[in-house]
Order: C-alpha cells, then structure tokens, then sequence
C-alpha cells in the first residue's frame, strides 16, 4: 500500500480509502470487512453524521475499537435530520457544527475526529461563521483538521480563499472528469488535497447496467464505456484501471471507495497495489471522450 501526507495537517492516508456509506448497521461483516482493510494497509475511513441518521458512525467506532490508534476517520457535518426523520435541513452554522461535532465523537468512541468535512455548501452559507467553529475545534482538539465535501467549483474557491481546510472531497472518474477543468489544479496548487469519491461512477465502469449519468444519456454512456473497454492496458481489468486513473493524478491523494463485501474489497486492494498506469495508457484513457464540465455553481 502507497501513502500520501496531507501537507497543511501532516496526515499519511493511504493511497485508497474505506468509504463506509455502503455498509449497513445490521450486519454482521462490517468488522470483518474493517479488520480486512486494516490488516491490508488502508488507514483512513470515511463515514458521515447523515448515513443512517448516525448509525454509520455507531458501526464504525464499534469495529474501531480497540484498534483506534491504527487508523485515520473522516466524518462529516451540515445536515441536521429532522426531529420527524422524514428528512434533513441544511445547516453549516457554528452553532450546529459546535454542537454535532460532540455527538460523532459519542458514536465513533474517540476522543478526537482526524478529519471533519463540511457535507456539501453553497456561497450563500455563512462561511466564515462556518471557519471559526472548525478552526475552534481545532484548537480544542477536538479534530485534527477540517475540509470540505463538495463538487462546487464557486463553493470550494471561496473556501480555498477564506479558509486553512486541508482537503477537499470531490467526485471524480472516467466519467465524470468535471475537476479537471479547473478544480484539482485549483488544490494542487494550494496545496490542499484531494479525496476523491466515486471512482467507479456508481459501478457503471464494472459491471453495473447501463443508464443515463450526469446529462448523458444511456446512449452516450454506453459509447463511452465501448471506448473504455477498448483501451484497458493489457492485463488490467476495468476497476483496477479506473481506480488507477484517479490515484495516478498528481492532485488526487486517496481514493474513497465504498465497500460492502470482501470481493469489493479486493478488488480495491488489488487496484491500490497495481502499478501506476503510464503515460501512454493515461493518454489513451483520455482519448476515450472529452470530458464533462461544470454547468452550474462555477
């Protein structure tokens, strides 16, 4: 397994990560599928206050325990369900940031959170009130660092502008090359790293039926994926080349893959233990189409 360091936090995450939202509350393999990734070198895992209305926090600080100081976690705050559950309401404020963070603690049995991501963001939200509680965490010690999860160019500059995040999560793959235009150069540059998810694009780019993606019709997909297909380096199969399209790029720090069985699981290890593709095949990848970019929130 390949480590990256987080430059402004001084965190080594591995060069793939666990995405928890896949995993479900009632069963009974998620310490062993945990256990697995940690035996096999992934060190940073993803979950969120909002997944099951908390339970995904309840369920990894279980399987955690005991092997804590192992292990990176990254959580996320912002959405507040409603008293009812019929549903949440979109909060960044300080005083719900301050609060929420002391009850992900509660559930993941630590003391402290590694990384905590605002999930999601517009620039309408009070930002700067947003900043001061995470950087008032971070002094308590109550979290290591603070980032963002969004795919909004207008949202993640304002916070590359205002803010000392140390890492953004995006989406990105093969299909959906959006970061490209402006927004991995953009944390590149600063110096702010990138957590990439969804680099599967849903499992289209495996085995997943085909259907209309991002303003692609099921039509345009399937031309992609023809393409896809036909420029597999030899004796790389598709998850293990699309997963290393991702982490192959210089501004990508760790890719977070949700997993749910050990055959997944596998899957991801043996893709973070390839070698990286070269220059050519990237180039061929590239070749497949053009790229997607942002219509909205630039």
């Amino acid at each position: 397994m390949q480590y990256n360091v987080l430059k402004r936090s001084g965190l080594k995450v591995s060069e793939v990560s666990f995405g928890c939202m896949s995993l479900k509350s009632e069963s009974a393999d998620n310490d062993i599928l945990i256990s697995r990734a940690i035996e096999a070198g992934i060190n940073l895992f993803d979950t969120a206050d909002l997944y099951e209305k908390g339970a995904n926090e309840t369920l990894l600080g279980k399987a955690l325990k005991g092997r804590r100081h192992e292990v990176l976690i990254s959580t996320k705050v912002g959405n507040r369900w409603k008293p009812d559950g019929s549903g949440w309401d979109w909060d960044p404020s300080k005083k719900h940031i301050l609060t929420a963070v002391d009850d992900s603690l509660r559930r993941l049995q630590t003391d402290h959170i590694n990384l905590y991501l605002l999930h999601g963001g517009t620039t309408e939200d009070p930002i700067d009130e947003a900043i001061e509680a995470f950087e008032r965490l971070v002094d308590s010690g109550k979290i290591r660092s603070y980032g963002l999860s969004s795919i909004r160019p207008n949202v993640i500059r304002e916070y590359v502008n205002r803010s000392n995040i140390s890492a953004v999560m995006t989406q990105y793959s093969l299909l959906d090359r959006r970061p490209e235009e402006e927004t991995l150069k953009l944390l590149l540059d600063n110096e702010i790293e990138v957590l990439a998810r969804g680099g599967l694009a849903s499992g289209l780019l495996v085995d997943k039926p085909v259907k209309d993606y991002l303003g692609l019709t099921k039509e345009q997909v399937t031309n992609i994926l023809t393409g896809f297909a036909n420029a597999l380096p030899e004796g790389r199969s598709k998850s293990e080349t699309a997963l290393r399209y991702v982490v192959d790029n210089e501004a990508v720090t760790t890719a977070v893959v949700g997993i749910r069985t050990l055959e997944q699981l596998e899957d991801v290890l043996a893709s973070a233990n390839a070698s990286c593709l070269t220059d050519s095949q990237l180039a061929a990848l590239r070749q497949v189409w053009p790229g997607n970019k942002y219509q909205e929130h630039r």
